[in-house]
């Protein structure tokens, strides 16, 4: 018999006391409620039901997912609802992806204040797009663009990043006219950089000044205001790095690069590789050999430290809307935008599958379908309330203290 695939949860169920020991007791409750969720998630310790195909007669237990979104088994239904409710807002254009990233400075003072500066990163990227695209002198117009945070490298190193799905174009400024941006080029990510540099930086003075930032361990000594100003001088000189990848062809592409983007979590359980004698190896793409697939191997509780250094803090929002997209008033200026592009309402699209590379069943077609038949409905014919979590494989975890690392 094959042996079940492996999991993040398997190794944060066998290494997270390890992880909790050595930091002394001190983890956040956050990144303890992260691992008891993903341990617990689809086992008898959530509760569940028995379901029985009305054709066959298969039967299957099916527990209860943890819906947390830092866990790798929940965001496929996540995914694939919120593209859903995304397919309307698609236009008939070129869209582009713009990332901005921060330099390493700057990402050792989100890891300590991730709320507040994972908000300036938002913001000063969402500023810059919006200011430079409505400059006459590149593209005249207002735009609408799609924001996700990701905090993580391939190898799970903290790299905080803002993705940017952006359309080829937007409306001038009296509204009356659709003005495209020139094949295949949307902005200059020079000027992008520099505006994005000035504008986050002066963000985060100001947040400073109002003391929303604090600091910690090594970077104990930025509270003093004449150690923060010398240690954000050098960045002032150096170029972020704004970068926009090569173009997408339409909506049917913008789709499926959002199902692999949107609800990602910081290593899926397709990467993992093999998990034993207190080591886990999983699959990586080497930027320095030209993104080439590669294994890496840590230490298990190296894994799960890398693991939970992605953990974002409690309601934060790592999905936003700016612009033409904005939630207040989406569906008026999509409408006038698909008015102007000549383009019929937009159809309801299917949503994609995880790898973004194939349609899939809606939803609810996916829970419901007999695995087994594959022509049966599985019907739900007795609940299983949640087990002890003793019983069922999950130890209780206890908030003891706080960490930034």
């Amino acid at each position: 018999m094959n042996s079940p695939p492996l999991e993040v949860a398997d190794i944060l169920a066998a290494s997270s006391t390890a992880y909790f020991e050595a930091r002394g007791g001190a983890v956040s409750s956050a990144r303890r409620r992260v691992v008891r969720d993903l341990v617990a998630c689809r086992t008898a310790a959530l509760g569940g039901h028995v379901e029985r195909c009305d054709r066959c007669g298969h039967e299957r237990n099916a527990y209860n997912s943890c819906r947390n979104r830092h866990c790798p088994k929940c965001q496929a239904k996540a995914r694939a609802e919120w593209l859903e409710a995304r397919a309307e807002d698609l236009l008939p254009v070129e869209y582009f992806h713009v990332v901005f990233t921060v330099p390493t400075e700057i990402a050792s003072i989100a890891l300590q204040n991730k709320k507040v500066m994972y908000d300036i990163l938002f913001r000063a990227s969402a500023q810059t797009l919006q200011q430079i695209a409505a400059d006459p002198k590149h593209l005249g117009a207002d735009i609408g663009f799609l924001s996700v945070l990701h905090t993580w490298s391939q190898a799970l190193l903290h790299h905080p990043h803002i993705h940017c799905v952006v359309p080829g174009g937007g409306l001038s400024q009296d509204g009356s006219r659709w003005i495209a941006c020139p094949p295949g080029f949307f902005l200059s990510v020079k000027v992008l950089g520099r505006v994005f540099r000035g504008k986050f930086l002066e963000l985060t003075r100001h947040a400073f000044a109002k003391g929303q930032l604090s600091f910690q361990g090594t970077l104990e000594q930025l509270a003093d205001p004449d150690r923060f100003a010398a240690y954000l001088e050098p960045t002032y000189a150096n170029n972020w790095v704004v970068y926009a990848k090569r173009p997408f062809g339409g909506p049917e592409q913008v789709l499926k690069y959002l199902a692999r983007y949107t609800h990602r979590v910081a290593i899926s359980n397709q990467r993992l590789v093999s998990f034993d004698a207190g080591r886990v190896r999983f699959r990586f793409r080497d930027s320095a050999k030209g993104r080439r697939q590669r294994v890496m191997q840590l230490a298990a509780v190296e894994f799960v430290r890398r693991f939970l250094l992605h953990v974002l803090p409690r309601g934060f929002v790592r999905i936003r809307h700016y612009g033409l997209l904005a939630n207040t008033h989406r569906r008026e200026k999509i409408a006038k935008c698909r008015a102007l592009l000549g383009a019929l309402p937009a159809a309801t699209e299917k949503p994609v599958s995880a790898d973004g590379t194939a349609e899939i069943a809606p939803v609810e077609e996916l829970e419901f379908v007999c695995p087994i038949c594959r022509k049966g409905t599985m019907v739900r014919v007795l609940l299983l309330p949640p087990a002890s979590r003793e019983s069922a494989g999950c130890r209780e975890l206890e908030p003891q203290g706080i960490d930034s690392s």
